[in-house]
């Protein structure tokens, strides 16, 4: 049996993303990664049976940017990414890092009870998760 401490998503997690309509621009939910300083942007559901979407920065970059596309004439649902895979905040992160390597996913919206409570990439699996463990030791 191991001794290895287990190390849940929710620790890990970045709070900071926003949340945005699929119907606003990419200009507008720029604006607002750029306030709040989030790389994600969560796309709201429209109604009960609908599912959350994502937009990464990434996704702007391939779709808008280097496209040459107006980022005021685009709007979020034309780039975004939906349905997305969400990972459970109690989550072990080996199992999450495993999850993205699995489905190919960079980052995750963090769901508990339906609602979106923040999000995890790669980033923060390595730099919140790994790497205090290697370094206390």
């Amino acid at each position: 049996m191991s001794d290895r401490k287990i190390i849940e998503v929710q620790s890990v997690m970045q709070q900071a993303f926003v949340a945005v309509d699929g119907m606003e621009t990419v200009g507008d939910a720029l604006n607002k990664m750029r306030d709040s300083s989030a790389s994600i942007a969560i796309v709201r559901k429209r109604h009960p049976g609908d599912e959350i979407g994502l937009v990464l920065l990434a996704d702007i970059a391939k779709q808008v940017l280097a496209r040459d596309r107006a980022p005021e004439r685009v709007n979020v649902y034309e780039i975004m990414a939906k349905p997305v895979i969400g990972v459970r905040p109690n989550m072990d992160i080996r199992y999450c890092a495993r999850l993205f390597e699995n489905f190919g996913l960079s980052s995750a919206p963090v769901i508990d009870n339906g609602e979106v409570v923040g999000v995890v990439s790669y980033t923060e699996l390595v730099l919140e998760g790994l790497w205090p463990a290697v370094s206390a030791d």
